[in-house]
């Protein structure tokens, strides 16, 4: 069953999108069967993987949401074999009001993703700039979520209202979200806020900021108006090279948690046998 990350933040231009786009890429290049859903109404992570908007007007994200078609039918190919996008047009918008007088409307995504979590090993959900209705369905349908921040001066103003919104949610919807953790963009190591804001977040939030940072980068801010992940576009530059080992990161995260369960397991079983060989006695 899939894992699925939802990356959010409700201010804009931050790089959640390009976040979603490039580390949906670099976990298809890992071998892993991803799924990036694109839930902002703009679109751009559709024209960020190079698909024609006229190519899905009648099969998109939109379509699953609002029951009018099964998601298997609004998933497309992308250049990369093992990443396949569910893509979003600005009809997207129209559900925000049309969910709103919806029976379990917060469910919506979550529902629709369902019937293809087996299909995959990620699901990466870009959700749209706001902490809107979409926002919601995009956290209820996650295991976890990433925050993507620009490292100035207002970032840490809305990391807070982005982790009581989490909280909310968790207390009504989802109590097994999780925070998959905080990544650092835009980081330009020349600059003293960018380092005086990293060094600020990693001290307040030690364990759930990535080690990986994602750097000001060129070829990273060219390859969406080519349609292609910056994997594709210029594998060499510094920005591929942050999005493949925040991929890494998060893989050997899963791997550590899976390995911890298997020892909680492990040690539970061993418990159990004990006390059943104490009664036995």
């Amino acid at each position: 069953m899939a894992k699925i990350i939802a990356i959010a933040n409700q201010k804009g231009g931050v790089g959640k999108t390009t976040t979603s786009v490039n580390l949906g890429a670099c976990l298809a290049v890992a071998e892993k069967r991803t799924l990036l859903v694109d839930l902002d109404p703009q679109g751009n992570a559709s024209i960020g993987l190079g698909l024609d908007k006229g190519s899905f007007v009648k099969s998109n994200i939109y379509h699953a949401v609002i029951g009018e078609e099964n998601i298997e039918n609004c998933i497309y190919k992308s250049e990369l074999p093992l990443l396949d996008i569910c893509p979003s047009d600005n009809n997207l918008i129209g559900a925000e009001v049309e969910l709103m007088q919806a029976f379990a409307r917060e469910v919506k995504l979550k529902n629709a993703l369902m019937a293809v979590q087996d299909k995959y090993d990620y699901i990466i959900i870009d959700c749209p700039p706001s902490l809107s209705l979409l926002t919601v369905n995009g956290l209820n349908a996650a295991n976890s979520f990433i925050v993507p921040m620009q490292t100035e001066y207002y970032a840490m103003e809305g990391l807070a209202q982005l982790l009581n919104t989490v909280q909310l949610l968790k207390e009504n919807l989802n109590p097994s979200l999780r925070n998959e953790g905080i990544l650092l963009t835009m980081y330009d190591g020349r600059n003293n806020l960018s380092k005086l804001v990293a060094q600020e977040i990693q001290k307040t939030f030690p364990k759930q900021t990535f080690k990986t940072i994602i750097p000001r980068n060129v070829k990273l801010s060219e390859c969406p108006s080519h349609g292609k992940p910056i994997i594709i576009y210029d594998i060499t530059s510094k920005g591929s090279e942050a999005y493949l080992n925040l991929a890494k990161e998060i893989i050997l995260r899963e791997r550590e948690e899976v390995n911890d369960s298997s020892l909680v397991d492990k040690v539970i079983n061993r418990d159990r046998q004990t006390s059943f060989e104490d009664h036995q006695l």
